[in-house]
């Protein structure tokens, strides 16, 4: 049983209660203290785990800890990836929390040099051109991104630490897109949108022009011309990434304001201007214990920031903005219900896109 107040955990009865935050941005200890406790249960524990791995040869046949020994938990590799994220930004979020000592050993375990020299080895051995890509590497990227931010002496190890497998990772990415011709339209890992979103807040950090220019110029490509995004059809059953929605928080990063305003109009022609939010309601999961089913507790999370980052791109006048964020603070309440680690098929990433949300971080910075 779930109240929704405000953005903390309370133990009651045995159980945990995870209450949603009135606005993005808002987080209390008590809840980053919960969600890291579900990035530190994971990001070491090795089994159960699901491989995306091509075997060239019986040699190929090792556990995930000899095959990508920085990012071996959390189920897969990306989810180990983001779990890693999620400690950073909870750290430089809240420096002085109980958990940040025992996230510092954890990211220290994990990001070492010897570690990250043999995930660049696996990433860049014959036939795995596509591994993580794009949505492992996204991550890999937004990682890179949070500790390249935070001024910290230990993130500055961390960040020397992770560079080999950035620079590899940005590689990837960097010959691929240019020989994709057309986007990938999915709410799975497979998605571009989503994934082009991170790391184009990557490549400005950085300073990677190269990049910049690339991802900008992709997304002009892809999804400039798109009209009337068919919301009527979403979701599907496993989607945690909402393909309409995911396209145009991406757009929003690449187009002014006033140009924006445009596209949305006749890329999301029937989005309501009373502030209603009948027009897209908050997913239902199922059977929790279903890795698949539950995506839609991610899709939720997903939806709610984008729905933010679509406000954020418009006019502050425009008359769609409290629509979508009316509609974002629904899914918003929804997802973190949820968020309580009781089944591992979502506990074990469910949390990263709380964080992601809770903490804005996908929101433009305030001038």
């Amino acid at each position: 049983m779930f109240r929704r107040i405000a953005v903390s955990c309370i133990f009651l009865a045995g159980a945990f209660q995870l209450v949603a935050a009135e606005e993005p941005g808002v987080l209390s200890v008590t809840a980053a203290q919960r969600f890291a406790d579900l990035a530190l249960a994971c990001v070491h524990k090795e089994y159960p785990n699901k491989i995306s791995h091509v075997l060239a040869s019986d040699a190929d046949v090792k556990p995930p800890r000899e095959l990508t020994p920085a990012f071996c938990g959390c189920f897969d590799w990306h989810s180990a990836v983001h779990g890693h994220w999620l400690l950073v930004r909870l750290m430089r979020t809240f420096p002085d929390a109980l958990f940040v000592p025992k996230a510092r050993v954890a990211i220290s375990q994990s990001l070492t040099a010897a570690h990250i020299a043999s995930e660049v080895r696996y990433l860049e051995a014959p036939g795995r051109s596509d591994f993580e890509r794009p949505y492992g590497l996204a991550w890999l990227l937004q990682l890179a991104t949070e500790i390249r931010e935070w001024d910290d002496p230990q993130a500055r190890e961390w960040e020397q630490a992770l560079r080999p497998l950035e620079r590899a990772s940005a590689a990837h990415i960097k010959a691929w897109l240019p020989k994709l011709s057309h986007p990938i339209r999915i709410g799975e890992h497979s998605q571009t949108a989503f994934a082009l979103g991170l790391i184009l807040d990557w490549a400005r950090t950085t300073g990677d022009d190269e990049m910049r220019s690339l991802i900008e110029k992709r997304t002009r490509d892809y999804y400039l011309a798109d009209r009337d995004c068919p919301m009527a059809y979403e979701p599907s059953g496993q989607d945690f990434l909402s393909p309409c929605l995911a396209e145009a928080d991406l757009v929003r990063r690449v187009v002014s304001r006033t140009e924006f305003a445009a596209w949305l109009g006749a890329f999301l022609p029937r989005l309501p201007l009373d502030g209603s939010t009948s027009w897209l309601q908050p997913a239902v999961v199922t059977d929790p214990a279903d890795g698949k089913l539950a995506h839609l507790d991610g899709l939720n999370l997903s939806r709610a920031w984008m729905l933010e980052g679509i406000a954020a791109g418009l006019p502050t006048a425009d008359p769609r903005v409290a629509t979508l964020r009316a509609t974002a603070a629904a899914h918003r309440d929804s997802g973190l219900a949820v968020v309580t680690g009781a089944h591992y098929e979502s506990g074990h990433w469910l949390g990263s896109f709380a964080v992601y949300l809770v903490t804005g971080r996908g929101l433009p910075k305030a001038p």
